[in-house]
């Protein structure tokens, strides 16, 4: 099985801890989807990572798509619950933080660009984005009944990933002003193996 995608990405880490997680053995191939010479277009004709070879002839791609594989495999320990309903609570969340994450990386595109080319509206906007992404995912928190519920699922895994993008890149630096649930549930995340295994390279 091979994991390929940037180790900084929130999305690739997200699978890369989930393998971890139900020990998994895999093979991780950095590979960034910005770079000139990627290969990410091979596996994903959209060009974008997360993707997981499990075979000659399959591959997978997507996370939420390749989250929901791994958890049909029915490895330990389960991370999507098996009732219909609330795997689709765990799963919007899921989708949730993942958005927040698409917001994180388009605002960190536009930063990178020169100052003067930079849209403000773009910038606003993605803000305002992660702002209220980061406002729901702090009620949910706070409830535990979902999110930050004591039992370890996909959703947990993707927030703290997000909140690990977010811190790393300096994206949005008082993400935690007025969310103590999310403060909580992402150093509990943190001190797992999984996480602390996974932590991007300072660059």
């Amino acid at each position: 099985m091979k994991l390929i995608g940037s180790y900084t990405s929130p999305f690739v880490r997200k699978i890369s801890v989930i393998l971890l997680e139900k020990s998994i053995t895999f093979e991780f191939i950095n590979e960034s989807p910005w770079a000139d010479e990627s290969h990410v277009p091979q596996y994903n004709p959209l060009g974008k990572g997360p993707a997981l070879v499990t075979g000659p002839d399959e591959i997978w791609y997507d996370s939420h798509i390749i989250a929901a594989y791994l958890e049909q495999l029915d490895i330990a320990p389960t991370l999507i619950p098996r009732e219909k309903l609330a795997a689709l609570k765990v799963q919007q969340l899921e989708a949730l933080a993942d958005g927040i994450g698409d917001a994180a990386v388009l605002l960190r595109l536009e930063q990178m660009r020169p100052l003067e080319r930079q849209m403000e509206s773009q910038l606003s906007r993605q803000r305002e984005k992660i702002q209220r992404g980061l406002d729901a995912l702090e009620k949910e928190a706070a409830q535990g009944t979902v999110l930050n519920s004591g039992r370890i699922n996909v959703a947990d895994i993707a927030t703290a990933c997000l909140i690990g993008f977010i811190t790393f890149r300096h994206i949005l630096p008082n993400w935690n002003v007025q969310r103590p649930a999310l403060v909580k549930l992402t150093e509990k995340m943190f001190e797992r193996d999984s996480f602390a295994r996974t932590v991007p390279p300072a660059s």
